[in-house]
């Protein structure tokens, strides 16, 4: 059970702190519920694998109550940050810079503050096809029949930026909006030709297609990626290792920084407290993708697109990271 925060110096002693004040009473407006949800992604994403780890090493380290919340991942997951339906959220710093911009998916429903825990690891655009397709570059994708995530996800808003860059359309396509899972069933059916995937590496899902199918991770370079870079300066270059999917070389393809998040409602000591226990469990959590590994806590007060919540950033400062 969740303890109210105080900000007398008893409250440092208590063994469970809040990690949300009580709903029905003051504070500035602090949210308060015993149960702590983190909002993730799909449940054969990253996401959902790294938060149910974190979700354990709250209930461990502080003796929380946390739901685990599957999700359509990035766009999906501000929007319940913003409207008080959880209380973490890993986002990618695109869908940030667009929200709090207004564009996008967030035209209509700009968000004014996101508030960050730190940055995790690099999310890989990831378009995925198979050797039977015949398929080897972007351009052989025209006319073809293609998933771009879940209609709104961090994915999708990947996807119409690539498609983009690359002086396509999506009317140039057979667009379908697919969750990871769907979208490799339908490649294994024959009934699609690729799917964009972006997450940590490797994902889940294409390794469920490799097991079948010869995978083809198309290159993502030439004046496209230029073009992306340019545009947009948290985009980073990277190359997908060849053993990742048991392709026949490595790929250069473009990453995206993810982010947690928190809501700005939390009381600085919880987002202390919630910061503390993520960065400093690292090893423990590596258990749960591999993808943690490449989470670097020197560097992870460098989130570029929004501020720190406030116990955040004491968390970096009493490290000496910020």
């Amino acid at each position: 059970m969740l303890k109210r925060l105080r900000s007398t110096a008893v409250a440092a002693a208590v063994a469970s702190i809040a990690l949300v004040a009580s709903g029905c009473a003051g504070g500035g407006g602090e949210k308060g519920t015993d149960i702590l949800t983190i909002a993730t992604g799909g449940s054969s994403g990253v996401y959902y694998q790294v938060g149910a780890g974190y979700a354990k090493l709250l209930k461990d380290t502080l003796d929380s109550d946390t739901t685990v919340q599957a999700t359509g991942a990035s766009v999906e997951n501000l929007t319940l940050i913003e409207d008080g339906n959880a209380e973490i959220a890993f986002t990618q710093a695109d869908a940030v810079d667009q929200a709090l911009k207004g564009e996008g998916p967030f035209e209509d429903k700009q968000i004014d503050e996101i508030q960050a825990i730190g940055a995790l690891y690099d999310q890989y655009i990831q378009v995925v096809t198979t050797e039977k397709t015949g398929i080897k570059s972007f351009d052989d994708l025209k006319g073809k029949r293609i998933s771009v995530g879940d209609a709104n996800s961090g994915v999708e808003l990947n996807a119409r930026s690539v498609v983009k860059a690359y002086g396509y359309t999506y009317d140039d396509f057979k667009v379908d909006y697919l969750s990871y899972g769907d979208a490799i069933d339908a490649m294994k059916n024959g009934q699609l030709d690729a799917a964009f995937f972006t997450s940590g590496i490797p994902n889940s899902a294409v390794s469920d297609l490799a097991t079948t199918e010869k995978v083809v991770v198309l290159p993502l370079d030439g004046d496209g990626a230029k073009t992306l870079l340019e545009e947009h300066d948290y985009l980073g270059e990277a190359t997908i290792p060849a053993d990742t999917y048991n392709s026949a070389e490595d790929i250069k393809t473009l990453t995206i920084p993810n982010l947690l998040v928190a809501s700005p409602e939390l009381t600085e000591e919880a987002g202390y407290e919630i910061t503390k226990v993520f960065y400093d469990n690292l090893d423990k959590l590596e258990s749960s993708h591999s993808s943690v590994a490449d989470i670097d806590r020197d560097t992870a007060a460098d989130v570029k697109v929004t501020d720190l919540h406030p116990g955040a950033k004491k968390y970096f400062e009493e490290e000496g990271l910020l």
